[in-house]
């Protein structure tokens, strides 16, 4: 597509979207005058879809109504309610049924699979992370090499080059051919928090098993926002947060993958709970433990029914439109919004983003020279909302349910004003 910098041009493409219908179905925020802001924070957290309350409100409703035997006699028996988005969100991170589950929150998903998949030796022990993947994944890894009685110095990071913001494959492949015999696993950003860089999950799986490592993703800036197709990837799990791309509203559930390669393996140690037992025996309280087949086996508690609501909510959204259309728009609108930034007349900007569209989702890393935090508060000021982070870029992503393509050509006028 040939782009034009000019509002007429962006209209048009609005006009033209098949999509564009969407963004009526969530809340925009307003100032106190009415006027909607322009929001680009969906990689931090989504907007509410207009029907979620409504989700949420029946379940009030059959509790207030049924009180426990909702778990039975609800619309939505609660008994199997984390059943209702199993096939839905297996279908947006490309796994089968039998592979995913939604339960708990990010992090502590990570540390339950990694009680399974990180069983270090004498000898093999390390951990591979991006030098700057997320804080929490870091504290995470630290955490479980301290635990088994290693230092936190037994990460290894794999690095971008010198004057460089992006990973290279390759330099992970010279990190596993190396030092594989020492590494028991890659925990790495399926799409990396700052700079938005998509990585090839099936690459770096076959990186890592070349060397009996095991592979696991963080997708918490990957699930609603890419396709990874996990279960062709081959990694050997994954988990993601579903209040960013998936609008399910903040600190809601998180998700989890586990290959079905793993799927009857009963002797991986795991946490047990009486959610991850044999579903036929469970309320036979005096039965040993079973553990249940696939991802299912990984739960401990029941779960929380609201959360899991407004989750259903947006899946259900996903379901009508589809990743496939989802993935097409967003690749139009943020190769506009580069094409704008780069339309920008000043060496002090510049996209650290990849510029391949199969390389990232729909953010972009904005990095200006010499900026600080109050490049942030003016663009607030401007009814803009975006992610700075230090030390010097701001983080914008246009996401294709609610965001047009009037929206970024605005925001481009407003940042050019302000530089």
């Amino acid at each position: 597509m040939k782009y034009q910098n000019n509002l007429t041009f962006a209209k048009q493409q609005d006009s033209e979207d098949s999509l564009s219908y969407l963004r009526n179905r969530f809340h925009i925020p307003k100032d106190k005058n009415g006027k909607e802001w322009l929001y680009f924070t969906g990689n931090s957290l989504g907007l509410q879809p207009k029907f979620t309350k409504n989700y949420i409100n029946q379940e009030l409703e059959d509790w207030a109504n049924l009180g426990v035997e909702g778990h039975f006699e609800a619309k939505n028996p609660w008994l199997h309610y984390h059943e209702y988005l199993t096939d839905k969100m297996a279908k947006i991170v490309g796994g089968k049924p039998q592979e995913v589950v939604m339960m708990n929150s990010l992090t502590v998903n990570l540390h339950l699979l990694m009680v399974s998949f990180y069983r270090p030796t004498k000898s093999k022990y390390k951990i591979v992370i991006e030098s700057d993947a997320f804080p929490s994944d870091r504290y995470a890894v630290q955490s479980q090499l301290e635990f088994h009685g290693f230092s936190k110095e037994d990460v290894i990071e794999w690095k971008p080059r010198k004057g460089e913001e992006l990973l290279q494959i390759e330099d992970l492949e010279e990190i596993v051919s190396k030092q594989g015999d020492e590494i028991a696993l890659l925990l790495i950003g399926g799409v990396n928090y700052y700079t938005g860089q998509f990585l090839d999950l099936k690459r770096i799986a076959e990186i890592g098993h070349s060397k009996n490592c095991v592979v696991g993703i963080d997708l918490a800036h990957g699930a609603g926002n890419i396709q990874p197709n996990l279960h062709e990837s081959g990694v050997d799990f994954a988990a993601w947060c579903s209040y960013k791309y998936l609008n399910a509203g903040p600190g809601s559930l998180s998700g989890i993958f586990v290959h079905e390669k793993h799927a009857k393996n009963k002797d991986l140690p795991r946490f047990a709970g009486w959610w991850n037992h044999n579903k036929k025996t469970r309320f036979n309280m005096r039965q040993p433990f079973d553990v249940m087949d696939g991802a299912e086996g990984w739960q401990l508690s029941n779960p929380p029914i609201l959360s899991m609501a407004a989750i259903l909510a947006s899946l259900d959204l996903f379901e009508e439109v589809g990743m496939k259309k989802l993935r097409e728009k967003s690749e139009k609108l943020t190769g506009y919004f580069e094409f704008l930034i780069n339309e920008i007349d000043s060496d002090d900007i510049k996209i650290i983003t990849p510029k391949n569209p199969k390389e990232r989702g729909c953010q972009l890393s904005i990095q200006v020279k010499n900026a600080d935090k109050s490049l942030h508060k003016k663009l607030m000021e401007q009814h803009v909302i975006t992610d700075w982070r230090e030390p010097d870029v701001i983080r914008c992503a246009p996401v294709p349910f609610y965001n047009s393509f009037e929206d970024v050509f605005i925001f481009t006028e407003i940042l050019k004003e302000i530089l």
